[in-house]
């Protein structure tokens, strides 16, 4: 109770500001918290800016990376391209037989073959094997007697695979029973 008295004769009210009267070593150690707050406080915010900054920075390095992550295979085809309009250019300028055109185009498509390969695609193994519906679209269905039902008769379209994983359903017709 006296504690009570004391602590309420320490304080008077000046037009509602209230005047707390306390000792030195109390009024160093508030003082010393308080700049110690502060300090904190201007950590907290410069630790916050310096987050941000670096969220910002990697969001503009993610978007670099995926507007550039092809440019490798990119140049590669660009060779590719190359290739075939000398192909066209010597066969519209020169007039060149058939066979050597046909030739000309079947490297270029080797040279492509090559190119898909070393960057782990490959086409999807499908004539004559069991329809997977991971792996093939089934376009159509023809009658045969000769094979088992739902195997692949025939390619439409090529399907490939990138590092065992499918970028495209191989497009097929499947054959039923009758």
């Amino acid at each position: 109770m006296d504690e009570m008295k004391k602590n309420h004769e320490n304080k008077k009210e000046d037009n509602g500001i209230a005047t707390v009267t306390l000792k030195e070593s109390e009024y160093s150690q508030l003082k010393d918290a308080a700049e110690k707050f502060k300090d904190i406080q201007d950590k907290l915010l410069r630790s916050h800016a310096d987050f941000e900054n670096m969220r910002k920075r990697l969001e503009r390095e993610k978007q670099d990376f995926l507007k550039y992550a092809n440019e490798g295979i990119i140049l590669e085809l660009l060779n590719v391209l190359d290739d075939l309009e000398r192909v066209i250019n010597l066969a519209e300028d020169k007039h060149e037989e058939l066979n050597a055109f046909l030739k000309g185009v079947e490297m270029i498509l080797a040279h492509l073959y090559e190119l898909l390969k070393a960057h782990g695609v490959k086409p999807v193994d499908a004539e004559g094997k069991v329809f997977d519906p991971n792996c093939h679209e089934a376009l159509m269905q023809v009658e045969n007697r000769d094979l088992p039902e739902n195997t692949i008769v025939e390619v439409l379209q090529k399907g490939y695979l990138m590092h065992e994983r499918v970028i495209r359903t191989a497009k097929v017709k499947v054959s039923k029973k009758q």
